[in-house]
């Protein structure tokens, strides 16, 4: 079989790795155990976490044994890395809840059962009930503060106040590492490049205390091809919950990222043939959208089943072919006045201020009608109908039903 380091370096995953050439033969010749771990800051996983969960399941298919690390302990505290401020602190009620969350997205990835079938396990149940004096002296021992405040991690918290409470967050991860290297001989980790030194931490402290080798891989972040985070809209986060970011609203992210983008997420966030891939991208004029279909339909498949992202497809083309049969649908009162307001009702914007800002902009119209006055009423025709179809620039169409 093909080893997997080879199938995840041709796909663009691999950014950094430690002792490489001992890993590559490693999973080469034997089922590895690996782990990658999630702070459970939220109550849905979200495209930041997208390319983790792809990984793993490559890793799984490889014949590889997934172990699911929920940072139910690191996540009262929070990963400093990254960060220009310090996270907010979550009641263990909070936590557990969100944990719940994560293990049911992430059984549509990965499978729990068979021969390497996938283990979660809970960080809490072993950081929240440790002696501090005893940890100190069995793991604080092998950290050196200097080496700690050069890590990449730290950086940017360190110059603007870093607090003692954050700073543990490296021994801890690292202290996960040995745990899972003792109860289920994990040999490897893998996460995020920035989590390369966390990573390292752990790595270094298995084979100072254990004697055993030990390894690390990071993954390049998603990010779009000038350098941003991808996963954000102006509403915020795209998530993998239906009920934060709906079928059809995760499917049009997909299909209108930018051309200079597909390749690399086709690459990274699908399981189609490279050569699929390639034929799909070779042109970069128009017909780089059946590429951005094929993406947004696959993705959306994956997290929400076949018949929802269908939908959300024929949605879609719906809206830029005009059938508004097919679009979202938005329910507003019929009493509802201005322009400014349906945008509102229909979720097209957040506040009044930014609906008027979009008029302003010239990017509204209703059917066909430019809306140019921010004060603006309703079309007397539009009215009359019952509904009518909302326009916010290229992207968002709504029918809206005046209920």
């Amino acid at each position: 079989m093909k080893n997997i380091m080879d199938t995840l370096r041709e796909r663009g995953f691999i950014k950094q790795t430690v002792y490489e050439e001992e890993l590559y033969k490693l999973l080469g010749s034997e089922s590895v155990p690996f782990y990658i771990g999630f702070d459970p800051t939220a109550d849905s996983l979200h495209v930041g976490h997208f390319m983790q969960l792809i990984a793993m399941k490559h890793m799984q298919d490889a014949g590889h044994k997934p172990i699911v690390l929920i940072g139910g302990g690191t996540g009262m505290i929070g990963d400093p890395s990254g960060r220009t401020d310090m996270r907010l602190m979550m009641t263990r009620e909070t936590v557990d809840y969100h944990c719940e969350c994560f293990r049911r997205q992430m059984a549509r990835f990965i499978k729990f059962d068979g021969e390497n079938g996938a283990v979660m396990v809970n960080n809490a149940d072993w950081l929240l009930n440790l002696n501090y004096i005893d940890f100190l002296r069995e793991i604080g021992v092998h950290f050196s503060v200097n080496k700690m405040l050069s890590a990449e991690c730290f950086k940017t918290r360190y110059e603007r106040g870093l607090s003692f409470f954050e700073f543990n967050y490296m021994l801890m991860q690292a202290y996960d590492f040995l745990l899972l290297n003792r109860e289920y001989g994990c040999k490897l980790e893998l996460g995020g490049d920035d989590q390369w030194s966390n990573i390292l931490a752990g790595v270094d402290l298995i084979r100072r205390k254990e004697q055993k080798p030990a390894y690390g891989m990071t993954f390049t972040l998603l990010t779009t091809s000038d350098g941003r985070k991808m996963g954000k809209t102006a509403k915020g986060a795209v998530w993998l919950d239906e009920n934060k970011t709906s079928p059809y609203e995760f499917y049009q992210y997909w299909r209108n990222i930018d051309d200079a983008d597909v390749e690399k997420c086709l690459k990274l966030l699908t399981f189609l043939p490279l050569e699929e891939i390639a034929d799909l991208c070779a042109h970069k004029d128009e017909r780089i959208n059946a590429a951005k279909e094929k993406l947004a339909f696959e993705l959306t498949k994956m997290v929400h089943g076949e018949e929802k992202a269908a939908d959300a497809q024929a949605k879609a083309k719906a809206a830029f072919g005009g059938d508004a049969e097919n679009m979202p649908v938005a329910e507003i009162p019929a009493d509802t006045a201005t322009v400014a307001d349906v945008l509102v009702a229909a979720k097209a914007a957040k506040s009044k201020s930014e609906a008027r800002r979009l008029i302003e902009g010239g990017g509204v119209k209703i059917d066909e009608e430019k809306i140019d006055d921010v004060n603006a009423e309703i079309p007397a025709s539009a009215k009359e109908k019952g509904e009518f179809v909302l326009h916010k620039g290229k992207k968002t169409h709504i029918r809206v039903l005046l209920a």
